[in-house]
């Protein structure tokens, strides 16, 4: 079993920055990805970023050049650096870990962004 704990998130202006972490604990070894992705109302979940045990990286165009996401493998975190935030960023924003060749997938609770203009 894996726990996520995230924090991070708020209100911020159009133009503005925010940086989200998620801190996992728990049955951690081997390949493994973490993640960020989001949910707009009324949208399906959407891949944010996402980055690999190895450190190998994955954005959609919506966001790249945009956000940032690192780990420290040392202390099992993950982070988000959010720059140049739009409106059509706001959403809830949920940390994934997942265990590729083992198929565990385990989810935050997810934290609000929203981005006002």
């Amino acid at each position: 079993q894996v726990q996520l704990v995230e924090s991070g998130g708020g209100l911020v202006q159009a133009g503005g920055s925010l940086r989200l972490s998620c801190a996992a604990s728990g049955n951690i070894f081997g390949f493994n990805t973490m993640g960020w992705y989001r949910q707009a109302p009324g949208k399906q979940r959407a891949m944010v970023a996402v980055i690999t045990s190895t450190g190998n990286t994955d954005y959609p165009d919506s966001v790249k050049g945009r956000f940032t996401i690192s780990r420290d493998n040392a202390k099992n975190t993950v982070y988000l650096e959010m720059n140049s935030l739009k409106p059509e960023d706001t959403a809830v924003y949920s940390c994934n870990f997942r265990i590729p060749l083992m198929n565990l997938d385990y989810w935050g609770q997810g934290t609000q962004v929203t981005v006002s203009s």
